[in-house]
């Protein structure tokens, strides 16, 4: 089984369009280094 990581210890990144910061998502798990925005809203922004 898989060990639980906390919030605060996921990797963070700033989000260049809305400048807040965001934390690794399990659906980011193969993509983490192309993720540049938090949301999809942003992305498109």
């Amino acid at each position: 089984m898989a060990k639980m990581k906390k919030k605060q210890d996921l990797p963070t990144k700033t989000c260049p369009r809305c400048r807040k910061p965001f934390a690794w998502r399990k659906k980011w798990e193969k993509v983490w280094d192309e993720v540049k925005y938090c949301s999809e809203r942003c992305r498109r922004g």
